[in-house]
């Protein structure tokens, strides 16, 4: 099969355009990925230290590591980990979301290599990366395994792939669509397609079909009576969040 010469979604990319504006409004449209970032967090977090036997007590301990935020929005997740001393490049193909997060960052003192651009053009530019975060990103594009062919060729050899999604059952429609969007209101109504989301199992099938190895996956749970979310090794039927490395 011939790959695509982009994994964009134009439809997908129109609904986050025209949320942009909102990205750091904490009680904004993306008040769910702000309750949900220290959780996201606290993985990323422990898998590159991991990973890369660095001490998250130090000073900038992600200092010489290169990441890549790739489908970054706002910079909600480019922003701590250039505090933490990675050089980052924050990607997105929604053009709007960009001026919105090169704002904030000089606004926080950070520098942050923002650009408007795809997975695929990163790789096909020759760019390499120590890490690439993948998060929230893989259920909203056109093709899932031409897009994850796409952040292996980003990866340095020993790079890290992070990769967040949705898994698709009846529980995470009940939850992700017809609570976040229909009930609670945190979204839209339509920001999510359950037939786009892809189970645990399909992730790592077609993770291990571009030659990335997978290492970890958990649960990203939510709990609704102290409204904050956490880590799961057995809860994986919503929310979840992957690890695999690029052997070669």
């Amino acid at each position: 099969m011939q790959t695509p010469q982009t994994t964009v979604d134009e439809g997908e990319i129109a609904k986050f355009e025209a949320m942009a504006a909102e990205w750091w409004d904490l009680n904004g449209k993306f008040k769910p990925l702000h309750m949900l970032n220290p959780c996201r967090l606290d993985y990323i977090t422990s898998q590159i230290a991991g990973e890369f036997d660095r001490d998250l007590k130090a000073p900038s301990p992600f200092k010489g590591l290169r990441i890549l935020d790739i489908g970054c929005g706002g910079g909600l997740l480019s922003e701590p980990m250039a505090r933490l001393g990675a050089d980052v490049v924050g990607a997105d193909a929604a053009a709007g979301n960009i001026p919105v997060a090169r704002v904030h960052a000089v606004q926080s003192g950070l520098e942050i290599d923002y650009r408007h651009t795809s997975a695929e053009d990163l790789a096909a530019a020759g760019e390499t990366f120590d890490v690439v975060l993948n998060m929230e990103v893989i259920e909203h594009v056109a093709s899932p395994i031409d897009y994850l062919r796409a952040c292996h060729d980003l990866l340095r050899p020993g790079g890290l792939h992070i990769c967040s999604t949705l898994n698709r059952n009846p529980k995470s429609f009940m939850m992700a669509i017809v609570g976040a969007e229909h009930i609670m209101r945190w979204l839209p109504r339509g920001t999510h397609e359950w037939q786009k989301f892809i189970t645990p199992d399909e992730l790592f099938e077609m993770m291990r079909d571009v030659g990335l190895d997978p290492v970890d996956r958990k649960g990203m749970v939510f709990n609704p009576v102290s409204w904050t979310w956490k880590l799961s090794d057995r809860d994986l039927s919503v929310n979840y969040v992957t690890a695999s490395l690029r052997r070669a």
